[in-house]
C-alpha cells in the first residue's frame, strides 16, 4: 500500500550572511537593532538604580512600548537568517521586561506573537527537515517547539486576563461564556494564542491532559474570527483552511469549509500573501490527492510578489521557501498516474 511520509518543513536555511554581503539595508537593520538595544539597556539601568520607585516602571513601561510597537522591522525583513538570530535576543528583553511590569499589554501581546511566530517559522520547520536524517533530534526539537508553543500560549492568556479578569479560570470552566466577554481589540490576542495552543496539541498527541484542552483554542479562533475576520489580512481564515480539515465538530463536509475559508482568506489578502495558498496545498490538495489542485496552488504561491506587501515579507519568504521545497516532493505524496488503458504493463514489450 502507497504511505505518504510526514511532511517536512521549509528547505535548510542558507548559509548567513555576513557584514560584507549583507548589504546597505541589512547594516541598517543591524544598526537599528543594535540602537534599541542600547536605548532598552540604558532603560534597564534606570530601573536597577532606581530601586522600584515610580521612575522604574515609567522606564520599563517606555522600553516595552518601544518593543512591543517596533516588532515590524522583522516582518518586512528579507533575510530569514538574520531574524532567526535576532528573534531569541529580542523576546528574552521581552520576557526580562514583563518581569518588571507584568500587565503591559503590548508586550504581552508582542511576546505572545512572537514566540508563536519563531517557533513555526524557525523551531518546528528545523525538526520536519530532521525527519530524513536524525529522527531523535526532530523529535527533540519538536517537543521544543511544543514549549515555546505553551510559552506563547501562556503569554496570550495572561494578555487576556489584563483586559478581562479572571479570563484564564472562566475558560476552563465554561469557554463558551468566557470569549463572549472578549471584543474586536481582543481579536489579535485571541488569534495568537489559539494558534499557539492548537499548535502546541498538534505537537503533543501523545499527551491527553493537552489534546483534551483542543475545545478551547477552538472557540478562540472562532470567537476572533466573529470579532475581526480581517484580522491579519485574512490570518483566522487562513489558519482555519487546515483546521477545518481535522475538526471534528464541523456539521457540512471538511473540504467544503475548507475551500470556503480559503476562498475568503484570498479575497482578504488581495493577492499579497503566498501562506494561505501553501496551506491549502498541503492540507486540501495533499488530502484529496489531487496533484492538479497542489501544483496550480504551489504556483500560486510562488507567483506573490513579496515586496508588494512590505509588512509581510519576511512570512511571504518563508512560505515561499516552504512551497519551493514542497514542490520537489510531490512523489512522496501522490501516486503516479496510472498508464492509459492501452498501455502494455510494464516490462512487457508492445
Amino acid at each position: 500500500m502507497h504511505r505518504r511520509p510526514a511532511r517536512s518543513g521549509i528547505v535548510a536555511a542558507a548559509p548567513r550572511k555576513s557584514r560584507r554581503t549583507l548589504g546597505l539595508e541589512g547594516i541598517r537593520f543591524l544598526h537599528m537593532v543594535v540602537l534599541r538595544w542600547s536605548k532598552c539597556a540604558a532603560l534597564a539601568a534606570l530601573v536597577v538604580t532606581s530601586g522600584g520607585c515610580s521612575i522604574s516602571k515609567l522606564a520599563v513601561n517606555r522600553a516595552g512600548d518601544a518593543l512591543s510597537q517596533g516588532t515590524s522591522s522583522f516582518a518586512t525583513d528579507d533575510d530569514p537568517e538574520l531574524i532567526a538570530a535576532a528573534a531569541p535576543f529580542s523576546l528574552k528583553l521581552m520576557e526580562s521586561l514583563l518581569a518588571q511590569s507584568p500587565d503591559h499589554l503590548g508586550l504581552l501581546t508582542a511576546t505572545a506573537s512572537g514566540f508563536t511566530q519563531y517557533s513555526y517559522g524557525f523551531v518546528q520547520t528545523e525538526a520536519e527537515l530532521l525527519d530524513a536524517t536524525d529522527y531523535v533530534r526532530a523529535q527533540a526539537t519538536r517537543v521544543r517547539a511544543r514549549k515555546l508553543y505553551l510559552r506563547a500560549r501562556d503569554y496570550g492568556l495572561r494578555g487576556l486576563g489584563v483586559s478581562h479578569p479572571g479570563f484564564a479560570e472562566q475558560l476552563r470552566t465554561d469557554p463558551e461564556q468566557a470569549v463572549r466577554q472578549c471584543r474586536k481589540a481582543d481579536a489579535g490576542l485571541l488569534y495568537w494564542t489559539a494558534a499557539a495552543w492548537t499548535a502546541a496539541i498538534a505537537l503533543a498527541k501523545d499527551d491527553p491532559s493537552l489534546v483534551s484542552d483542543l475545545r478551547k483554542p477552538q472557540v478562540m479562533m472562532d470567537r476572533a474570527l466573529e470579532l475581526d475576520e480581517a484580522y491579519g489580512d485574512g490570518a483566522i481564515h487562513s489558519f482555519l483552511i487546515a483546521y477545518s480539515m481535522a475538526r471534528p465538530d464541523l456539521t457540512a463536509p471538511p473540504v467544503e469549509v475548507a475551500r470556503k475559508h480559503y476562498a475568503r482568506a484570498l479575497e482578504l489578502a488581495r493577492g499579497t500573501l503566498a501562506g494561505p495558498h501553501v496551506t491549502y496545498a498541503e492540507s486540501v490538495c495533499v488530502a484529496l490527492e489531487d496533484r492538479a489542485c497542489f501544483d496550480q496552488a504551489i504556483q500560486a504561491a510562488l507567483a506573490v510578489d513579496p515586496d508588494a506587501a512590505p509588512e509581510h515579507r519576511l512570512e511571504n519568504v518563508l512560505m515561499q521557501r516552504r512551497a519551493a521545497w514542497m514542490s520537489t516532493q510531490v512523489d512522496r505524496w501522490f501516486l503516479p498516474p496510472l498508464p492509459p488503458d492501452d498501455s502494455p504493463p510494464t516490462g512487457v514489450n508492445p
